[in-house]
């Protein structure tokens, strides 16, 4: 093999392991979202984790999180409006990251 074909390789292993990471954060950052949002309805314990999960299903129903959005601002029933459920996606993002760091 040459120095190019191991190049590549390396360049497609650091494509797969940086495309995996961000889905990764993205779940994670739902599942917060998840929590936050569950939190607001007044859920706690069993029924916070299982609203988590939906809203980390709820991401794969289209590309982008805006099928995140919809649903969160929907089950809020106007305790939160879509800007600011946007706003949360942001700041968890970076927690998100985060914690998978510390994970890994």
């Amino acid at each position: 093999m040459t120095t190019f074909d191991d190049r590549e390789q390396a360049f497609e292993a650091k494509f797969a392991h940086d495309s995996e990471m961000q889905f990764k954060a993205e779940a994670r950052r739902n599942r917060l979202l998840g929590l936050w949002a569950a939190d607001l309805m007044g859920k706690t314990g069993d029924q916070a984790d299982a609203y988590a999960m939906e809203v980390v299903g709820a991401d794969l129903a289209e590309a982008g999180h805006e099928d995140v959005v919809r649903k969160v601002v929907a089950d809020l029933a106007g305790k939160a409006t879509a800007e600011t459920v946007r706003a949360k996606l942001a700041e968890l993002l970076p927690v998100a990251k985060a914690q998978l760091m510390t994970e890994v």
